[in-house]
């Protein structure tokens, strides 16, 4: 079965499935500006670092197909273009796939003629930076979906291989948040290798978290995995340190898997909040903790951890819930919705929307070109799977 498509898209119009209404609902909303895509990204309707930046940048390249630019020169049409990246990056700050998008595309703006495939007669040089432009953007999503196929077969192997699994020795994994085909342009990252681990039938067993306080685990990863008949089991939060204590062995549960908002250098990892929590537990039961990322969410620049920006969400998050109505008989009414309290509206709250996991707690880091563990040092090293990007950022400091 067709995996889920969180975004729609051809030259000049683009639509991003509102995931707010899912999973009783499919909605797609039409994202034509810059302001829309903001809103979409910052409400949350599209999430997950990949998706993020995705929408942010075929959002612009749809402004501009349509004319929003009315400069006539090189420099001011790279201005216009920079700006709108400037706004778009305060939608999502901790996600630095959209960051590195976003440095991404500045830098083809100002080489247009190393992008342009227009024929002649020749685009004026401001067409012809609006080209590369849209044609970098659009280079963005056909990017992704291979890089997700790749850190599926990627971390799939690493682990038959830690485990020795086979189709007659399959093993159980649990993941957190929604890193699948509703966060990026398909297969997914941490949920692409469960998906890779199903197709190789080296799966037993998913259990997904809840992920409160946003559900993004129970609203859409639960959906994406009954959608695709992956045989899957929804648990709270507050419930993974007994799993691992009570069906590690009967479920063979050999990993923890997760995506990444952001990879920093020394291997430390922003994530969906409670992911930190999991990563204890899993060291402490003696499961594996894998970490998907691209190397588009691997920032070089930063450090450590302690660099990471940590976005704060709103208080009403924790004290208030959504959803539809569900009926006497047990039907649930997508038209009829209901917003309620679940705490005292006047507590203090406090609503990180991600949590740091030190390096030293992971086992493995699966990037598309490779799954990169800690060296005879006990370090993360990533210039093996990024040569040029640590010779331009980190050998020249």
């Amino acid at each position: 079965m067709a995996s889920l498509q969180a975004i729609k898209y051809t030259r000049g119009r683009l639509d991003v499935l509102d995931q707010l209404r899912l999973p009783h609902e499919h909605h797609y909303d039409e994202v034509s500006t810059c302001e829309e895509a903001f809103d979409c990204i910052r409400a949350m309707r599209v999430r997950g670092a990949p998706a993020i930046a995705i929408v942010a940048a075929l959002a612009l390249a749809v402004e501009l197909d349509r004319g929003a630019c009315k400069a006539t020169g090189v420099d001011e049409t790279v201005a216009y273009i920079d700006a709108r990246l400037d706004y778009l990056k305060e939608s999502r700050p901790t996600a630095v796939d959209l960051t590195n998008a976003i440095h991404h595309l500045k830098a083809a703006v100002r080489a247009p003629s190393q992008e342009t495939t227009s024929a002649a007669p020749a685009p004026s040089p401001a067409a012809a930076v609006i080209d590369t432009f849209i044609l970098s953007a659009e280079a963005i999503l056909a990017r992704d979906l291979q890089t997700n196929l790749s850190i599926g077969e990627h971390g799939a192997m690493w682990l038959a291989q830690q485990h020795g699994a086979s189709a007659s020795k399959p093993i159980s994994v649990l993941t957190h948040c929604n890193t699948g085909s509703l966060a990026t342009s398909g297969h997914g990252t941490a949920l692409g290798i469960i998906r890779t681990l199903r197709s190789n039938d080296l799966l037993k067993h998913a259990f997904c978290t809840e992920t409160r306080p946003y559900n993004q685990g129970s609203r859409l990863t639960s959906f994406e995995l009954v959608f695709e008949g992956i045989p899957a089991t929804l648990i709270t939060d507050s419930m993974a340190a007994a799993l691992f204590r009570l069906k590690k062995t009967e479920m063979s549960i050999g990993a923890v898997i997760v995506g990444a908002d952001r990879v920093v250098r020394n291997g430390d990892t922003a994530n969906k909040i409670g992911t930190y929590q999991l990563a204890v537990l899993a060291r402490h039961h003696g499961v594996k903790f894998v970490v998907a990322a691209p190397t588009t969410s691997v920032d070089l620049e930063t450090e450590t951890g302690d660099g990471i920006q940590i976005e704060e969400r709103k208080r009403e998050e924790l004290t208030q819930i959504s959803g539809a109505v569900v009926g006497a008989d047990g039907r649930v009414d997508v038209a009829n919705t209901a917003r309620v309290a679940i705490a005292d509206q006047r507590i203090n709250v406090w609503n990180p929307a991600f949590d740091v996991t030190p390096a030293a707690l992971i086992d493995a880091i699966v990037t598309e070109k490779g799954t990169v563990v800690k060296n005879a040092e006990g370090k993360f090293d990533f210039k093996t799977v990024m040569p040029e990007r640590w010779a331009q950022i980190v050998e020249k400091q």
